[in-house]
Formats: C-alpha cells, structure tokens, sequence
C-alpha cells in the first residue's frame, strides 16, 4: 500500500508485536470462524424481491449524485430529490454489480440511462417523472427501476452505454410499471 509522503517510514514506526510480548511467550493460531455471528448469512446469498443490490459503501452514491447535480436537466413537474433518488439507485446498482463502491462513472450511466443527461423523449420523460414520484422518500421506485434495468447493459462502459440509451428508455417505458399495473 503507498504511503503518504507526510507519514515517516522508520523502523521504530512499524508494527512491533512480537516484542511486545514475554520472552518464551507466542500468539496461537487464529482460530477459524465459526460463522454464528447474529445477521451472518448461512449459504448462498438470498436472491428475488426486496433484496435489492448490496455493496461495499454504497451510500456513496448519495455524494457522487450531489456533487453532479448540475449535470442533470430536470422536467418542468419533476422534483430534484426524487431525480436524485433515482440516479443513486442504479448509480448503487451498477457499483454492486462490480462489488465495490460507487464512483463517479456509476453516476454517469445512471444519469444516461435515466435521460438526465443529453436528449432524451418526451414519453421517456414523462415515463420518469411517473416512475420517480415520492422515490426520495420511499425505497420501492428506484428498487422497481433497477429491477429493469438489465445488468448486462449498465455494466457497460458510459461511452459504450450512450448510444444503447435510447433503446434501454424505450424498453423501461414498455415496461409494465410504466402503466402503473
């Protein structure tokens, strides 16, 4: 791991355990983990409805969508904090597809996939604004939207996923939660 060119690499500065204890004395082996710790999961991770997508630091994306705010051209009837909701959503989905934490290319593809940024439908729009209402304050909206959106597509590069936009709009408005069903 580099180290910071404040910090003093000296021999008196590194780690000194073994020391640190009596003579004659040493450390037993670790032992193993039992996995019987309160929340562990037991076998493979669960999967389906409500779920979601789980990641390393994911609430990052919360940061990275403010910090890009001025890139996202909002609707006329459209609120920025369900807008900013929905952006974190699949900005969070895609870093957990790679499983790691958001940067600032997840929030690039969520505001692509999304049509906040660069020309977007009328009936794309008006799909969103349906799609997002109340996603600041409620989880379901933005986990719906992610459910639709393949992982195939918004693994892709933002420079490879610009011109499938279009196409992954058209197939979110197909999409039975555009009809509210």
């Amino acid at each position: 791991m580099p180290t910071d060119p404040f910090v003093t690499a000296v021999p008196a500065d590194s780690p000194r355990q073994a020391q640190n204890l009596a003579p004659g004395v040493s450390l037993p082996p670790a032992r193993p983990s039992a996995g019987d710790r309160p929340g562990e999961v037991a076998g493979p991770w669960p999967r389906g409805a409500g779920f979601g997508s789980p990641g390393p630091n994911i609430g990052f994306a919360l940061t990275l969508v403010a910090r890009a705010r001025s890139r996202i051209t909002l609707a006329p009837n459209e609120h920025e904090p369900d807008a900013h909701a929905l952006v974190a959503a699949v900005a969070m989905k895609r870093a957990s597809l790679f499983g790691r934490a958001p940067v600032a290319a997840d929030v690039s593809c969520a505001l692509l996939v999304l049509g906040y940024e660069g020309p977007t439908s009328s009936d794309f729009v008006e799909w969103r604004i349906l799609a997002g209402v109340d996603a600041a304050h409620d989880y379901r909206p933005g986990q719906d939207l992610c459910a639709q959106i393949s992982p195939e597509d918004i693994r892709l590069d933002p420079r490879d996923l610009a011109p499938r936009a279009e196409s992954i709009q058209q197939h979110l408005c197909a999409s039975p939660a555009a009809t509210g069903s």
